[in-house]
């Protein structure tokens, strides 16, 4: 069974169950239609992480965007 992995920050409230459907809805049609397989056989995940809990370079997001 494919499994596809989005991992992206969760920024101003993060993304909506709207938005998180109709990514996994394209992933899953892009597969499909690459692989020629049935959509029913392909999983996505979506990962939302703090910009605290992702870094760059030692420093974590939140830190560089508070620099730049």
């Amino acid at each position: 069974m494919p499994m596809i992995n989005v991992t992206m920050t969760h920024e101003d409230g993060g993304a909506t169950k709207e938005q998180k459907e109709l990514l996994a809805k394209k992933l899953t049609d892009a597969f499909a239609e690459v692989f020629n397989r049935g959509a029913n056989t392909c999983v996505v995940t979506i990962n939302e992480i703090s910009t605290d809990n992702y870094a760059i370079g030692g420093k974590t997001v939140t830190n560089i965007r508070k620099d730049n």
